[in-house]
């Protein structure tokens, strides 16, 4: 149903049926002597309907990246990539593909306060000629794990605590004490860009390796990074806590209100591009989500600009029920062969979860309905089926009586072979390079160290002593004087 706010003439309110009806604001009952209501009666349909409905407005909340702001805009061809990609959307520059960007704190339910410090997603959905392609980037290079099996721990670890029902910074350090590969995101996290005081002011990247393809088998790695171009800005810890005490959708209403005004936010897409035979030889695993590809070794190509030009007009229709998926992959983009693989069970587990929120056919919802063609007759019935099904159409695979045309195939799959066994990466010194690395760029910022030590110490300090230790302990492996410095504020704190 459309809107029929400034429409000419006023709408007839019906029941959801289409029936015209009385005033929504009356119900039926027996009267009382002297006209006064009584008992209702169970034939008011319009009653029954309207408290039905209410008790199932809510469908299940994310269970990661729950609180967002959405926007809908454009993605523009800036730089020629057709040496690399055969992505049609990335075709020429200058072609403009129609996108969506759904942006979200991950741990937080939806009616927390969003300058909470955490990671924030990033959902983008470009509708090209070709289908859908989806980006599901965070605002950070590195993640917390390589594991996909510590994924749902990982998560639960930044939530509630199962008996207090409250946030837990033992639980929170504990998991990290004894997984240390995300030693990195930490040093993200815990600087000031981990309480972002706009979502117009961060940045987006891929964190996975993807492929870019062309029809001859060629490709090249890539990794993919959105600039802002309004710069970075970030509050400090203590004035994260106070904005979210009091505006606790600030990020949502900033990127609402900006757009309102025609301020349209704006970032400029890169690539970093690797050649196959380089990935073999490099110092580190280039699949390896905690660690990033440096700018000397692989500088930014630039190729591309988002625009968010334009707001939702119903939150839930354009934004609650968008789904994204890593999975979501146009012809010329492929995954890469993550022997690690939380990419790859990354592919299953968001639509799935797609499916259980929005349903088997969540694809169908206005939001997510690519602007090409789709014909896939092997995906039938379910619920909220609502776009003809396919009608007679053959629904099994090899059919005679409707020949089909088909895409192209995938290329360059890496081949793999090997015994199947138990896998979990071990930690070595390597896990922390890149965190001294960052630890001595926050030297070259004033006060950067020192909000740093800060923002550790604050949330370390409500932990239990024990898991303190360890954290110092992990912090010390990236700099000695950072875990002394850690150490001395939990003391001057409490």
């Amino acid at each position: 149903m459309t809107s029929q706010l400034h429409s000419a003439s006023a709408p007839t309110y019906t029941l959801s049926e289409g029936a015209p009806t009385q005033d929504p604001a009356s119900s039926y009952s027996i009267s009382r002597p002297g006209g006064r209501g009584g008992l209702l009666l169970l034939q008011d349909t319009q009653l029954i309907e309207t408290l039905a409905h209410f008790a199932r407005e809510r469908i299940p909340e994310r269970v990661v990246h729950a609180k967002a702001a959405g926007a809908y805009g454009h993605f523009e061809v800036t730089h020629d990539v057709s040496d690399i990609t055969s992505a049609a959307f990335l075709g020429a520059v200058g072609t403009k593909s129609p996108a969506l960007a759904r942006i979200s704190t991950v741990g937080p339910e939806r009616g927390s306060a969003d300058t909470a410090r955490d990671p924030r997603g990033w959902g983008i959905k470009i509708y090209t000629t070709e289908g859908n392609q989806d980006w599901v980037f965070n605002n950070t290079p590195v993640f917390f794990i390589r594991d996909p099996i510590k994924f749902p721990s990982l998560n639960r670890t930044h939530k509630r605590h199962p008996q207090t029902n409250i946030p837990d910074s033992t639980m929170f350090w504990d998991f990290h004490n004894n997984n240390q590969e995300g030693i990195h995101e930490l040093m993200h996290l815990f600087s000031d860009r981990g309480t972002p005081a706009s979502l117009r002011h961060t940045d987006a990247f891929s964190g996975h390796t993807y492929k870019f393809t062309k029809p001859d088998g060629s490709f090249v790695y890539v990794k993919i990074h959105l600039k802002s171009d309004q710069g970075i800005k970030n509050f400090t810890n203590e004035e994260a806590i106070k904005i979210a005490g009091e505006d606790p959708d600030h990020n949502v209403r900033d990127l609402f209100d900006a757009i309102e005004r025609k301020d349209y936010p704006t970032w400029t897409a890169y690539l970093q591009v690797m050649k196959p035979e380089e990935a073999e030889t490099y110092r580190w695993n280039i699949f390896d989500m905690t660690k990033v590809w440096p700018h000397k070794d692989y500088p930014l190509r630039p190729f591309g600009k988002l625009t968010l030009d334009r707001n939702p007009q119903n939150y839930f229709a354009d934004i609650e029920q968008a789904a994204f998926s890593p999975s979501t992959m146009v012809p010329g983009i492929e995954a890469s062969a993550d022997p690690i693989s939380v990419l790859q069970a990354r592919m299953f587990s968001y639509p799935d979860a797609a499916r259980y929120r929005l349903g088997v056919n969540y694809q169908q919802l206005p939001t997510n309905l690519p602007v090409s063609a789709v014909y896939a007759p092997m995906q039938r019935d379910g619920f909220a089926n609502f776009r003809g099904n396919y009608g007679p159409d053959p629904n099994y695979v090899r059919s005679s009586l409707r020949p089909l045309n088909y895409g192209p195939a995938k290329v360059s799959h890496d081949e793999w072979i090997g015994k199947i066994s138990e896998f979990s990466s071990e930690i070595t010194d390597e896990d922390f390079v890149q965190a001294k690395g960052m630890w001595d760029v926050f030297a070259r910022y004033p006060g950067q160290q020192e909000n740093f030590v800060h923002n550790v110490a604050v949330h370390l300090g409500l932990a239990i002593p024990e898991v303190q230790e360890k954290a110092i302990e992990v912090f010390a492996r990236v700099d000695k004087d950072l875990g002394k410095r850690i150490k001395e504020a939990i003391a001057k704190l409490q």
